[in-house]
């Protein structure tokens, strides 16, 4: 491929265009009209508008991108993730047009975009499933006694779902009519498929995925672990690799699983294959992601491998040059989510102008992101800002650069989840490993992140000292001597 259509925006659309320019090949961008200014499109080769703001009128509408491609003579096109990334449909149009998609086919879209056809693939695959449906309920009465067999708490889950639409939690069968219910018509609303299936609720659960790569000629590898647990309404905010909790035989274990998944559903392409682990280290099939993941900078930084880079070479019919022998784990990588939104107020988003945005830097950082100081976080779209990434040789090293990055980080004009980040990666839960995707619910209150005014807390001690000084020989009393306070850091923001 000489020249890359890049169906995205954002930090994901310029890190696909900067392996693309390493490897000596042409971008093209498509931005709505919110997008005129952002960054991606002034680092692009070419770039079009195709639409209004609203994504429906523009990253979603197939005919002008395929539009675009022809125009641009674009050999390929990389979706990045969300969007177009995961639309069967998309992807047939693109084979039709005879335009390279940097992804899987289409089938492999499908199988694994349907809940149920991806538990069957599983199921057939010898990978663990979490006790459940062997298909969708047809009613109440079929609800009830499926969830009799498998137990209280269960979860009920739309079978075209994700992202936690269309998924209740019921405790008890006095619960399920009404929780079905509401749950077949948030599906329903949501991807326009009321089907639901059940299946146990693991009530601890650590969220542990595989990253994998497939090639056409039938290789597919495994490039290890990345722990995800930390969550807010079902949605990562901090991942990590290596988890904290996998054995190498348990890791080895899974990958096999990951890449037997892969192979059943003839996969082709970077894919991930999520599983649930419980609190007695059993693990469970939960979904396969068909396409690039946000996290994938941490998987780069412990294998030192261009994902993004292995899907083009891959798109282009190329075989893995990567044995599963070949991979080692080095060091420890960390991401944190940097949202526009107030973890104060329950993580709603916000919206503004960055009027501070001044970037961490050092040895160990690497900041994905798509915007600069005085720009706009349009109201429109995904509210994430960047990912912000640390690596060390160990993961005390991680967290402590990654603490220290944070730090750094200026941003003003918006809310942030930046001061909830830092407040999880230092809970003792974090750093000694034992949390599970309950940490918000468990740990994390909003006064947390209430600031700690320093100045008031140095004038109170040095009040403290005064007043408990020693008496001198004449009986009057001398105030201790206080500690000297820095400047630097009474004035720091």
């Amino acid at each position: 491929m000489k020249k890359i259509l890049v169906a995205n925006r954002g930090e994901i659309a310029l890190r696909i265009m900067r392996t693309c320019r390493e490897m000596g090949i042409e971008t093209v961008a498509v931005y709505s009209e919110a997008d005129r200014d952002a960054l991606f499109v002034r680092f692009a080769d070419e770039a079009y508008c195709i639409g209004p703001p609203a994504s429906s009128q523009s990253y979603l509408v197939i005919d002008k991108i395929i539009d675009v491609a022809k125009m641009s003579g674009a050999d390929g096109i990389h979706p990045g993730y969300g969007f177009l990334s995961e639309n069967p449909e998309f992807a047939r149009r693109l084979e039709q047009e005879k335009i390279t998609l940097i992804g899987p086919p289409a089938s492999a879209m499908e199988v694994m975009g349907d809940k149920l056809a991806a538990k069957a693939t599983a199921e057939k695959q010898h990978v663990p499933l979490v006790p459940g449906s062997a298909g969708a309920v047809k009613d109440l009465e079929e609800a009830k006694r499926v969830a009799r067999e498998v137990g209280f708490p269960l979860l009920i889950k739309a079978s075209a779902g994700g992202g936690g639409k269309g998924m209740r939690a019921v405790y008890d069968e006095e619960s399920i009519d009404e929780e079905l219910t509401l749950a077949m018509n948030e599906a329903r609303s949501a991807f326009g498929d009321a089907s639901v299936f059940i299946e146990r609720y693991v009530t601890s659960p650590r969220h542990i995925e595989i990253q994998v790569l497939a090639d056409k000629h039938g290789n597919c590898i495994y490039l290890f672990e990345r722990e995800c647990s930390i969550q807010r309404r079902h949605q990562k905010v901090i991942e990590e690799a290596p988890s904290t909790v996998l054995t190498p035989e348990m890791r080895k274990e899974m990958g096999e699983c990951a890449v037997n998944l892969a192979k059943g559903c003839a996969y082709v392409g970077a894919g991930t294959v999520e599983f649930l682990v419980d609190d007695q280290m059993n693990f469970y099939f939960l979904e396969m992601n068909t396409r690039l993941q946000v996290e994938h900078p941490v998987t780069e930084l412990i294998t030192d491998v261009d994902l993004v880079k292995q899907q083009i070479l891959i798109a282009d019919g190329e075989p893995l040059s990567i044995r599963q022998e070949d991979l080692k784990i080095r060091g420890h990588a960390l991401e944190v989510r940097v949202y526009a939104e107030d973890p104060k107020n329950n993580f709603l988003p916000d919206i503004g102008t960055l009027t501070t945005y001044r970037r961490p830097q050092g040895p160990g950082i690497r900041l994905d992101d798509g915007f600069e100081e005085g720009m706009t976080i349009p109201i429109y779209y995904d509210p994430m800002i960047a990912k912000l990434c640390t690596f060390a040789e160990d993961r005390k090293g991680a967290i402590d650069r990654m603490t220290r990055a944070i730090d750094e980080y200026q941003i003003s004009g918006v809310e942030t989840t930046l001061a909830f980040c830092k407040f999880a990666i230092n809970h003792e839960a974090f750093v000694s490993g034992k949390f599970d995707t309950h940490f918000v619910n468990d740990h994390f209150k909003p006064e947390a992140l209430e600031p700690v005014d320093e100045v008031a807390e140095s004038a109170l001690a040095a009040f403290i000292g005064a007043t408990a000084g020693t008496s001198s020989a004449n009986g009057t009393r001398q105030a201790d001597q206080g500690p000297i306070v820095s400047k630097w850091k009474i004035n720091r923001r």
